[in-house]
């Protein structure tokens, strides 16, 4: 088990410390509300860093033209994907008649 650390004290307003502490829920500290803020707003922080690192990733490849289809090529895909679903309706249409016709 690791010891616990603590947090830097800081000084607010005592506006801002008496709105914290109207916000508290039932049994809540103010230093659980601080932790759980805290721990929050890392997590979240986290997060929105790793996204920026996607993010980045995706325009270095967008810039090499890596993984990015012209409209033509997008509309021919979408075509050929059309085209073989028509083909499997006809298959099974075609393999229902023959069960029904014998």
């Amino acid at each position: 088990m690791s010891r616990s650390a603590t947090l830097p004290p800081i000084r607010v307003a005592p506006e801002t410390k008496a709105s914290l502490e109207a916000v508290l829920r039932e049994g809540e500290s103010l230093t659980q509300f601080i932790e759980n803020a805290v721990c929050r707003e890392a997590e979240f922080r986290a997060e929105q860093n790793a996204a920026v690192a996607r993010a980045k990733k995706a325009l270095r490849s967008a810039e090499k033209g890596v993984g990015l289809l012209t409209a033509e090529a997008f509309l021919a895909g979408m075509e050929q994907r059309a085209t073989a679903a028509q083909q499997r309706i006809r298959d099974a249409v075609a393999a229902k008649n023959k069960r029904t016709a014998g």
